[in-house]
């Protein structure tokens, strides 16, 4: 059994970079692709809706069906219709035919996505301490990679459906290799020990659960608004405010993730020390003096700085939010998680599209400012996650958790 959990935490790592690396690519051609479409940086924010209403769509069915079915088998089905469908907005010439491409692709995510972090619930559980963390770097290590490989295709002049479609069809070999060592269905592991340990509130039934993973799943759409925001604006940002290069501009995204990264490889540590609630309402506080750089820098060097810190505050937000939700109820972990993730991407795409809009009235890096005044809101917000008064670590538990 530990074998076997041990290959299941690897291959659930490589789905993360998988998926990482599949959105990322989309994420650093979109200069390209805007370009190519003749739209505007508000029609795409609008059009960057449809990719989160496809996902929003895909978490809603594909949560209930892992449930029912088993991690298994959705999360290689998932990973193989992101693989087949990535380069469909590579081949979009025009607002019409982007739109139809983003609805697809976006709706393969959602399947993946809400598959994959239901899978990572288990295995969490299974092992008896944080480490959904740790799936979420590796998602940013696929982010990384893209950003690599993006300013390199970009430098290079070639096609971006052409550069899409090979990287899809690298993402369908691994999708299927890795599915074998996947946990055929949730371990049988009392988590209510593990979430006190985590500083969330243990789990609970009836509607008192549920309203919590709406609340839960509020706070994950206004942590995702801001991700998204950097997935989709960053590369413009540097592009079309700071002067830079198309391959330059492609590792402003790549600075965020690999910020991303590294503050995710820290904080399953810094969630078993201090808690959840420290990890999201720091890294709120964290993630507003960085975008508030970003926005008002006048430096080149300022606005990685930004970005950097940004990532840094944003890394562990998300992972304790879908733990949380994943542990508040072990039968409906995948029902739940979709909840929270579903509403996330609705924040996710809705973000940029505000940003979009935005451009309308102000510069881009003004626009920024409104994300200053969010994260601050979330930081304050972040109490859903407290387990009671003066609830303290205890020392054995910090020191017996990795």
């Amino acid at each position: 059994m530990e074998r076997s959990l041990r290959a299941a935490r690897v291959a659930t790592y490589v789905y993360f970079v998988l998926y990482g690396t599949l959105l990322g690519t989309w994420v650093v051609h979109i200069p390209a692709i805007e370009e190519r479409t003749g739209i505007s940086h508000a029609t795409l924010g609008g059009l960057l809706v449809v990719l989160g209403l496809g996902a929003f769509v895909g978490m809603r069915v594909a949560g209930p069906l892992t449930d029912r079915l088993g991690t298994r088998t959705v999360v290689p089905a998932g990973g193989v219709l992101c693989g087949t469908t990535l380069f469909l907005p590579g081949l979009a010439h025009d607002p019409w035919t982007l739109a139809a491409a983003l609805l697809v692709f976006g709706l393969c995510n959602g399947c993946l996505d809400v598959s994959m972090n239901a899978h990572a619930v288990h295995v969490e559980k299974a092992y008896g301490r944080p480490v959904m963390s740790g799936f979420h770097a590796t998602f940013s290590v696929g982010g990384v990679l893209a950003a690599l490989a993006g300013a390199g295709t970009a430098s290079a002049g070639l096609n971006p459906a052409v550069a899409m479609a090979a990287t899809g069809a690298v993402g369908i070999v691994i999708a299927l290799v890795a599915a074998r060592d996947l946990l055929p269905a949730a371990p049988d592991v009392e988590s209510a020990g593990f979430a006190e340990e985590a500083g969330t509130s243990p789990p609970a039934e009836g509607a008192g659960s549920t309203g919590r993973v709406w609340l839960l799943a509020v706070l994950a759409l206004m942590v995702m608004l801001y991700e998204g925001a950097a997935n989709d604006w960053s590369a413009l940002h540097l592009k079309d405010v700071m002067g830079a290069s198309a391959g330059a501009a492609a590792f402003a995204y790549g600075t965020f993730a690999a910020a991303m990264t590294i503050g995710r490889l820290l904080a399953d540590r810094v969630a078993a020390r201090f808690g959840s609630l420290a990890v999201l309402r720091h890294g709120a506080a964290g993630a507003a003096v960085g975008i508030t750089l970003v926005a008002l820098g006048p430096w080149m060097w300022a606005v990685f700085t930004g970005w950097t810190l940004f990532g840094l505050g944003l890394s562990g937000c998300v992972p304790q939010l879908f733990s949380a939700a994943g542990h508040a109820d072990p039968s409906a972990a995948g029902a739940n998680v979709s909840r929270v993730a579903g509403l996330g991407y609705v924040g996710m795409l809705a973000g940029p599209a505000v940003i979009g809009w935005l451009t309308h009235v102000v510069a881009l890096n003004h626009a920024f400012v409104l994300l200053t005044l969010l994260c601050a809101t979330t930081a304050v917000g972040a109490g859903v996650l407290h387990t009671g008064p003066d609830r303290a670590r205890r020392p054995e538990m910090a020191a017996g958790s990795h």
